[in-house]
């Protein structure tokens, strides 16, 4: 007998997915940052050229400005002391555009942060590094900039896309923790903090693949609390 399909919403989501991502709640930024010397924010390609314009540009993604602009600021003013942007920052040959349109190339607009965090009173504190891959730490300092910092026992990891670079980076973050047997390392994702972009099957121009943006935000939310990262639907004041 052949076996049974899980029963899928509209969107093409398994059922148990959407009904555990429905069920996220919220939780005090205080109550997660309780020692903020020990706590970082890692933020994936909150850039010009997936936020405002260029190939990859999302209104979905753009979205996000507003929500991770508000936890930098709420924790910088609760004493978080490092914000970590990693960026694509590509070389112009990179292999990568055979996967993907050109975006973020070096020396371009695209490649830059976005204005509302560049504009934030304690941006000169941003920790910025390139990458050239969807991988944060595949060429890039920043394993170093984690060995730099041994006391690092909270990180909250925002940004885009849900599926991709944010994937990506909160993995490397809790899989490193994992090898390392470092106690009491915990990774935080916020739902609101986090997202991918959209394009339905029946939308998709010639050359291109579907990627409906609901479901693969919440199977990749899904796969990272299924490893161990705490996922919850924000962090609030208070």
């Amino acid at each position: 007998m052949a076996a049974m399909s899980p029963v899928q919403t509209p969107t093409g989501t398994p059922t148990f997915v959407t009904d555990w991502y429905e069920q996220l709640q919220p939780q005090p930024l205080a109550d997660i940052v309780t020692d903020p010397a020990t706590a970082a924010i890692f933020s994936a390609d909150m850039i010009v050229g997936f936020c405002d314009h260029g190939s990859l540009a999302s209104a979905r993604v753009d979205a996000l400005t507003e929500p991770v602009v508000d936890l930098f600021r709420r924790a910088h003013e609760l004493g978080v002391p490092h914000f970590v942007l990693l960026q694509d920052t590509h070389h112009p040959d990179t292999p990568e555009f055979g996967a993907w349109p050109v975006h973020c190339v070096r020396g371009t607009e695209e490649a830059e942060t976005v204005p509302e965090l560049k504009g934030l009173p304690f941006s000169d504190r941003f920790v910025v590094i390139e990458k050239n891959s969807l991988n944060p730490a595949i060429r890039t300092t920043f394993d170093h900039w984690l060995d730099e910092h041994p006391e690092l026992r909270t990180a909250i990891v925002v940004g885009d896309c849900t599926d991709l670079c944010t994937y990506q980076l909160a993995m490397h973050l809790r899989l490193r923790a994992n090898a390392g047997n470092i106690p009491g390392f915990e990774v935080v994702v916020p739902a609101n903090a986090v997202d991918t972009y959209d394009l339905p099957p029946d939308a998709v121009p010639d050359g291109a693949m579907a990627h409906p943006g609901d479901f693969f935000h919440q199977v990749f939310l899904y796969h990272m609390a299924l490893n161990g990262i705490r996922v919850v639907r924000e962090l609030t004041e208070g």
